[in-house]
This record gives C-alpha cells, sequence and structure tokens, in this order.
C-alpha cells in the first residue's frame, strides 16, 4: 500500500544518512553497574555501558531498590489511574514534598517525564498569563521548544548562554509585557552550563519570570543535589525548575517545583498532567529514597566528579577529540554520521563497549559526536579498556584530523 511504502521510504532515508536507530537490547546486571548484558542473534554478551544517564548508579542503589521492593509489597504495582481520579497515593504526596524542599519551594508536581513536564508546563503558562512572551536559548531541549510551540504566544530565541543578546532582546520587547526567560542549566550533548546568576540578573532587571531545566544536573550539583543553581546559590532566584528522577536520581518521572499558586495552576489546566496515569507508587518510592540519600551523602557527588575530570584528561592526553566544558559530560567529536555509527558499531561487536552515537536531530549536522557519561561505578580497569579500543579505532580510521573542529561545535 501506499501508506506502508511512504514509511519505508522515511526509513531508508535515515539510513542512507546513517541517522537510522537501532536499539541494544541490554539487561543491567543488578548491583554490578556500569555492566550489562546484550542480548543480540540468539547470544548473550557481557558489555560495559558508557553512555547512561543514569548518572549516579543510583538505579542500582540498595536503599532506592529496598524501597521500591517495599512500596510493591505494601500496594501493589500501577497507581490505579490519573491524579485526580485515584491515581495519588501517599508516595506521590511525600516525593512532591521532598522536591520542593530540595529546590527552597512551596510546592513541586510530579509528571511522567521531564519531557512531559516541559511541555505541559510551559504550554499552559502561555495560557494562564495573557500576552506572555517566552525568551529562549537557541539550545534549549526538544521538550522546552515543544512546551512554547504548543503554547502558541510569542517565543524570541537569543543566542546560546550569550547574557549580550539576551539583554538586547529583553530591551526589545516593550516594558511591561510579562516575559518568561528559560534555559537550561546543563546543555547535555555540549556539556555548558550556563550563567544563571547573570540570567537572574537581567530577568531581575527587565521584570522577567526565570525557567530553569535542570534535567542534568539535579542530584549531580548543589550541596543537596539541588543543581546547578543551589550550587550558585541562585535557587531562591529562579520561579519554575524543571527536573527529572530519571537521570541523577535512577529512577522514572520528572516535576517542576514553584510557588503553591504556579504549581496549583499547572495542576489544574495542563492537559498532560490532568489527563495522564500517576507514576507507579514503588517509582515514586524509589525515586524518594533516591531524592533523601543524595540531600545528606556526598559519596556519590565527589565521586562522579573526580571520575569525570579523569576520564577526559585521558582522553585528551591520548590526543582524542574531546569537546571542552566544565560539566560531567564527555563529548568525543566525530563529525559525520557514518563514521559516528561505525566507531559505536566497532565498540559494540569489537570491544563490547556500548556508546550510542549522537547524530542529528539531537545535534546539528556536522557535530555528530560519541557522548561519554563516566559515572561513580566506572573503574581505572574500567577506562583503560574504553582508551585502548578508542586508540585502536582511530588509528585505524583517524577521525582525529576532526579535532580541530571540537572546540568549535562545542562554543
Amino acid at each position: 500500500m501506499f501508506y506502508e511504502a511512504a514509511f519505508e521510504t522515511r526509513l531508508q532515508e535515515l539510513r542512507n544518512e546513517g541517522r537510522y536507530r537501532v536499539f541494544a537490547d541490554l539487561e543491567r546486571r543488578a548491583g554490578r553497574f556500569p555492566q550489562a548484558t546484550q542480548h543480540r542473534s540468539g547470544e548473550s554478551v557481557p558489555v560495559t555501558v558508557w553512555c547512561s544517564n543514569d548518572y549516579l548508579g543510583m538505579g542500582q542503589h540498595p536503599d532506592v531498590l529496598a524501597a521500591m521492593h517495599d512500596a510493591i509489597d505494601k500496594v501493589g504495582a500501577g497507581s490505579g489511574g490519573t491524579r485526580n481520579i485515584s491515581g495519588t497515593s501517599h508516595f506521590h504526596v511525600e516525593l512532591e514534598s521532598e522536591l520542593a524542599d530540595l529546590h527552597g519551594k512551596e510546592s513541586a508536581l510530579l509528571f511522567t517525564s521531564a519531557y512531559v513536564a516541559n511541555d505541559a508546563t510551559l504550554s499552559t503558562l502561555v495560557k494562564l498569563i495573557p500576552g506572555l512572551v517566552i525568551v529562549s536559548d537557541e539550545k534549549n531541549h526538544a521538550s522546552m521548544i515543544e512546551g512554547i510551540k504548543h503554547g502558541g504566544g510569542r517565543k524570541i530565541i537569543f543566542k546560546h548562554n550569550d547574557v549580550g543578546d539576551l539583554r538586547a532582546k529583553l530591551e526589545a520587547v516593550p516594558r511591561g509585557t510579562p516575559i518568561l526567560i528559560a534555559f537550561e542549566s546543563v546543555y547535555s550533548m555540549d556539556g555548558h552550563i550556563s550563567p544563571v546568576e547573570k540570567i537572574c540578573d537581567l530577568a531581575d532587571e527587565f521584570g522577567a519570570m526565570t525557567y530553569i531545566d535542570e534535567v542534568h544536573a539535579v542530584g549531580l550539583y548543589g550541596p543537596r543535589g539541588g543543581g546547578i543553581a543551589e550550587r550558585a546559590n541562585q535557587m531562591h532566584r529562579i520561579h519554575i525548575i524543571n527536573g527529572t528522577l530519571a537521570k541523577g536520581y535512577g529512577v522514572m518521572g520528572g516535576y517542576v517545583a514553584a510557588s503553591r499558586a504556579c504549581c496549583d495552576a499547572i495542576r489544574s489546566f495542563a492537559p498532560g498532567f490532568i489527563f495522564t496515569t500517576s507514576l507507579a507508587p514503588a517509582i515514586a518510592a524509589g525515586a524518594l529514597a533516591s531524592v533523601r540519600h543524595l540531600k545528606h551523602s556526598q559519596l556519590e557527588r565527589a565521586r562522579h566528579q573526580e571520575r569525570a575530570r579523569t576520564l577526559k584528561r585521558r582522553l585528551t592526553e591520548a590526543g582524542l577529540p574531546v569537546m571542552e566544558n566544565p560539566s560531567h559530560i564527555a563529548p568525543v567529536f566525530i563529525g559525520d554520521p557514518v563514521r559516528c555509527k561505525s566507531v559505536t558499531d566497532a565498540l559494540l561487536t569489537r570491544h563490547r563497549i556500548y556508546v550510542q552515537p549522537i547524530n542529528y536531530p539531537t545535534v546539528q549536522r556536522g557535530t555528530e559526536r560519541l557522548r561519554l557519561t563516566p559515572t561513580p561505578l566506572h573503574s581505572d580497569a574500567d577506562m583503560d579498556k574504553l582508551l585502548a579500543a578508542l586508540g585502536e579505532l582511530w588509528a585505524e580510521c583517524p577521525v582525529s584530523q576532526l579535532a580541530p573542529n571540537a572546540r568549535l561545535a562545542a562554543e
């Protein structure tokens, strides 16, 4: 049929460009992360995962696992409905209270993912505040872009992390117009960190609200894991904080933390919240245990930062084109989708190292890369194996000749 042919045509275009994605069928080994088992062609093959967003390995933490087991024993599996219709368990209520406390806000609101939280919140804000103009960083995540688009209001894009351009854009908005500045704290593909304090200064000057996506920072930065805004002592100046429970906290779900009135308005008017079945209680319980643990423990954060610094230093010393940045992300520049997939395929099949190629539309064409995410659980031996494999592959196909572009791509 014509319809099926249309699907196949578009899929073949992806294959021709080298951008067709193949899922890695993995089983993480409880208690042995980053080790996993890959199922392929009827075989079970041990692999080391180097691209997980479970940045601190909290998905394997005994306290998290125990809390989830206990919740299942107490209340069963699913939540049974939306938050409005029987889907609010005591675990959800406790978790929202813990997240509000984490960010120094009056309230917090849980969603099934941070993507949904961004989409639902940003689109609803436009409907709640007549005439709202959203001024958005050009490298904001797809979920923020979609939320702004779905809101249907006016949007203005400012150059990435450029406070001078942000000022110019704000000056062009008529005084008295409601404004929301939307940005991220850690940009996960380049590893950039935003100038939170300077953005807040401009927000104060122009009477704007601030909306920060801390998805790749919560749990990882700040004295209690509150993110970059906490580390910079700026949380009190941020009006709405978006975060995830699926990365630093190792479980699943997303949230926003803000004033009581703001969260209540989103809860009452956002279709993405109202009509979605709530998180399973066991997931909420696991996330609650993870948040509580990381509010007090510094071990995971300290070890994580050391592992990130060590990996970046060793990549640089090996002559590999690591893209410089101040965060925990270690992107290695390739610059071509076919080569990028070839490198990751060889890492997996020949060296049993799993790294996912990062291609368009996740990053701009011509900036394709490997995205390495060291965790506290990666050993020196794991790094030795990774560096040896990358060195072998670069010697065979010297994509490192593209290294001069690495810094440009990161800017």
